[in-house]
């Protein structure tokens, strides 16, 4: 769900947070023994890293969920439409209480929302919404799929999702595509496809995921996809969600089929599955979502089956208890997960009984069942089965084996670590983050330590450790014996090649304001991102009972030549000192060598303006040494900069230089224009930036976007001597965008407001959602409403907690908020009162300044306010009623107040001429 839809989740929680989720609920000291080297540095104790295991996963506990996962053989796919709208809690249920294999397929990255922590929308935020969604995931216990399409705003249907989507084809064939990959038994859409759902989007994920249903079983539906290698896959049932309402404790009884308890307490995990999931929950900060809580007792998720094949699974009352009801989910069942397999392989259920039986939590049972699933693996490629269902068998048994060598690690306590080596060495301390190798570039070298912990009573022989990747795999250790709670080192010297690939989206939009399908590039389609570059697997061999001399037990031998053999792997990390000096590490990331950003990124030149202005090109690199560069500006025609072409000095690793350019803009009429940097180095030339997006809570991932200056140029007039006070909200880029068109804007901290002297300022705009996200703005209204009093004007942009903001009673005459919006772009606005001096001055406003708008219309709107209050503008999307309330002027003592619902946010940074005349205008009313 978006953070700006239907019931704002911070609202939702107060009304009814003992029944509700709203969309989402959806969630021995050691001994060291050197094998070649010598450690690195100690690094202090920290607190618990995205990148460590969850404690839940860790130890018995970790070692009984992961045999939950070994015994199971189901697979169930829940399909939603943005990040937060998925039922974490039954996910958490079927994933880590049954062991049932879970994936989340989430349509769009949510790149349409708004961002609770700060400016960054558009594709930025869906880089960061990825990035907290895999932070729930961790927590659900599910793998993650994305679909090509974008999130491009609140849609009212279906029929206009689908359209912009470029058609319904377009997400369904990633569907089907995840669907004939993942092979589900169970497929769930988290919403109804009815009007129940609101949001278009939403309606758009269930219908398609019903006809996905049918559609991933069919040869002829995208047959690309078969030719291409992937085979079709029937699921047996689908099931819709939203049958009662979100929230709904009870449910009539021919509204659903399953109604499964996720409020139940699991002693594994320590709390309920509803509340685990709500921890995963709570990182999609930029939802809003960082503070929420959940009560203890029991929480119904209601499920309803709308198709099936197989024959009746319900009860007299049309009800199952599961959704695997009618469905073998033993380990043997997956003897005939592809179909009629038993007859051409009689001898596959019969091993997989054996292996099943002989199932349990001490170290000679996962052995034996470890060393028995790779043998199941080795016979099914080598049998004469068609080669479609030899996939799947493959598939299928591969993911036990590494679900049963990764219960045999926990059950000895074996874990490994990665880690890129300090520019100073192994032994120097921890670099800050500025000067770590957290990236590198194609041609440098690095070094990587892995550490083997044995915390097993057991002797261990270390058989292999290597760089898994293909550039990396002549970096090996030799074979080592290590005895109980002793280390084994592994040092690796890598070079990256030059055709490495580079950590970056395999996803981008050329103009994401108004494209809604990513072009897609590379291996890596449907997955959330792709993966770490660098991985490290050792190989080890249980080869003694404490003393290095002693005979393995019998328990843990077939035979007296027999040894069990484990494997473990870890992804490469660099660990560095955050700027308060605590430790941290982060995912390896292979980026260019250069950084190259245009700052700023947007500007608007008036068309009167014909002053001198200035680009600034920052650089950053990954370089070790500095070197040299020629900076050149790609600027329109008429245009000229200053100076021209210089080579400039390169920064080091760890440095960033900026070179300023002075920028005469010539031939200036009303329209876009553009202007590109790039930097040639050597033999390359590099015109793109890659900024780092991560919290402490989550990943981390590099975006890019080319090193370029959108410009508007517009014809806009603006007032002399107004001096604009801004204050904050969630954030914006409006005061940006009124700076560079000669207007006076001060930024006012919201904390800092109650001892602000506003008779300095002529007018005071509040940045959208201000009183919902800065407590001292609602603190300070009266002083705001006395300065409106005093003469000054007062625009409050959109606030989406409609509840709050009407009983806090915050206008000067009564008004209510309503949730009421306009999402096409392109709905016609009827100017309401046209001799209003608002649209006369300084600008002269007409119908054409709301053609090119973005996203949307606006959102937000009142629906009721008393007759101080007059409407200026009115616009309603198709076959809806009119909505009046978008744009109210009301005088209050000697100053004027105006609320605005109109998408400013989005129009003014994108540049859109008539929304940044009628934006200054409105900051101009009463001057």
């Amino acid at each position: 769900m978006q953070t700006d839809e239907v019931l704002p989740k911070r609202t939702v929680f107060k009304i009814a947070a003992t029944i509700l989720l709203v969309f989402a609920v959806c969630f021995a000291q050691e001994s060291q023994r050197t094998a070649q080297s010598t450690p690195p540095a100690a690094v202090p104790a920290n607190s618990q890293s995205y990148l460590d295991p969850l404690p839940q996963e860790t130890g018995v506990a970790g070692l009984k969920l992961e045999l939950r996962h070994l015994k199971n053989s189901g697979r169930l796919m829940m399909v939603t439409a943005h990040p937060d709208d998925e039922d974490g809690g039954l996910l958490t249920l079927e994933s880590r209480g049954k062991g049932v294999h879970c994936l989340l397929m989430t349509l769009t990255r949510g790149e349409g929302g708004q961002n609770e922590l700060g400016s960054g929308l558009f594709d930025t935020l869906g880089v960061l919404r990825t990035l907290e969604q895999l932070a729930s995931d961790r927590y659900y216990g599910v793998d993650q799929r994305f679909s090509r399409v974008a999130d491009f705003g609140y849609s009212k249907t279906p029929e206009e999702t689908f359209q912009k989507w470029g058609g319904h084809d377009v997400p369904l064939a990633d569907l089907v595509r995840v669907i004939r990959e993942f092979r589900p038994d169970v497929l769930i859409a988290r919403f109804s496809g009815t009007d129940r759902d609101g949001h278009g989007h939403h309606q758009a994920s269930a219908l398609l995921t019903k006809e996905a249903f049918r559609a991933a079983a069919d040869p002829n539906r995208f047959p690309e996809q078969i030719k291409a290698g992937l085979q079709p896959w029937q699921p047996k049932k689908v099931y819709v969600g939203n049958v009662c309402g979100f929230g709904a404790s009870t449910c009539a009884d021919e509204n659903y089929t399953v109604k499964l308890n996720t409020g139940e307490e699991d002693p594994l995990l320590g709390t309920s599955y509803v509340q685990f999931a709500i921890e995963g929950l709570r990182h999609q900060k930029s939802q809003g979502l960082g503070d929420i809580h959940f009560p203890s007792g029991s929480h119904y998720a209601f499920y309803k089956l709308v198709d099936s094949t197989l024959s009746k699974t319900t009860d007299v009352g049309g009800h199952e208890k599961d959704f695997f009801d009618g469905i073998d989910t033993s380990l043997p069942a997956i003897a005939a997960k592809p179909g009629a397999v038993e007859d051409a392989a009689p001898w596959l259920r019969p091993e997989l009984s054996k292996v099943a039986s002989q199932m349990g939590e001490s170290v000679g049972s996962l052995a034996n069942v470890s060393r028995d699933l790779d043998s199941l693996v080795s016979r099914v490629d080598e049998t004469d089965l068609p080669s479609e269902v030899k996939h799947t068998l493959e598939q299928y048994l591969s993911e036990r084996s590494q679900e049963a060598a990764t219960a045999l690690n926990l059950a000895l306590n074996v874990t490994v670590e990665a880690k890129v080596v300090p520019p100073g060495g192994p032994s120097a301390s921890l670099p800050s983050e500025k000067n770590a190798l957290t990236n590198v570039s194609p041609g440098q070298r690095f070094e990587v330590i892995a550490k083997l912990h044995n915390g097993s009573k057991y002797w261990l022989t270390v058989q292999n450790a290597a760089l898994e990747e293909d550039w990396a795999k002549k970096a090996h250790a030799e074979q080592s014996t290590i005895g109980p709670g002793e280390d084994y080192y592994a040092n690796f010297l890598v070079e990256v090649p030059e055709d490495a690939l580079l950590t970056r989206p395999y996803w981008h939009r050329n103009d994401p304001q108004t494209e809604s399908v990513n072009e897609v590039e590379g291996p890596y389609q449907t997955r959330p991102l792709p993966p770490a570059p660098l991985h490290v697997k050792i190989d080890y061999e249980i080869t003694g009972h404490r003393g290095l001399h002693s005979p393995l037990p019998d328990f843990l031998r077939r035979n007296k030549n027999d040894v069990p053999q484990g494997s473990i792997s870890s992804q490469v990390v660099v660990p560095f000192l955050d700027e308060h000096g605590a430790p941290r590490k982060r995912e390896l990331a292979i980026t260019p060598a250069l950084s190259v950003a245009l700052e700023p990124g947007e500007q608007i030149i008036p068309v009167a303006d014909g002053k001198t202005r200035t680009a600034d090109v920052g650089l950053k690199s990954t370089l070790s040494s500095a070197s040299q560069g020629m900076l050149r500006l790609q600027i329109p025609e008429g245009w000229r900069a200053e100076p021209e072409n210089p080579s400039i000095p390169l920064p080091k690793r760890g440095d960033q230089s900026v070179s300023e350019f002075k920028l005469l803009a010539g031939n200036l009429k009303e329209g876009p224009a553009k202007l590109q940097a790039v930097l040639d180095a050597g033999e390359k030339s590099y015109s793109e930036q890659y900024t780092l997006i991560t919290r402490e809570d989550i990943g981390s991932f590099y975006f890019y976007q080319l090193a370029v200056q959108h410009v508007s140029i517009v014809d806009v007039k603006v007032p002399k001597d107004l001096k604009v006070g801004y204050i904050m909200g969630a954030g914006d880029d409006i005061p940006a965008v009124l700076q560079q068109i000669g207007m006076n804007v001060t930024l006012i901290p919201p904390d800092k407001l109650t001892n602000e002297d506003l008779s300095h300022y002529g007018s005071i705009v509040l940045g959208v959602r201000a009183y919902e996200t800065q407590p001292d703005v609602v603190k300070s209204n009266q002083k705001l409403l006395d300065f409106v009093s005093n003469g000054g004007t007062l625009i409050v942009q959109n606030n989406n907690d409609t509840g709050d903001f009407n009983s806090q009673h915050l206008t000067p005459y009564p008004a209510e908020l309503s949730r009421a919006r306009v999402s096409v772009e392109e709905a016609p606005v009827t100017i309401l009162a046209p001799d209003d001096p608002i649209f006369h001055s300084p600008n002269e406003i007409t119908q054409k300044d709301f053609e090119g708008w973005v996203q949307e219309r606006g959102l937000y709107f009142m629906d009721k306010w008393d007759d101080h209050f007059k409407p200026l503008l009115e616009c309603h999307d198709p076959n809806e009623p009119e909505q009046k309330g978008g744009l109210l002027v009301a005088k209050y003592g000697k100053g004027t107040y105006i609320y605005t619902g109109y998408a400013f946010f989005r129009q003014l940074p994108a540049g859109v001429p008539g929304a940044i005349r009628l934006f200054v205008n409105l900051v101009s009313a009463g001057k």
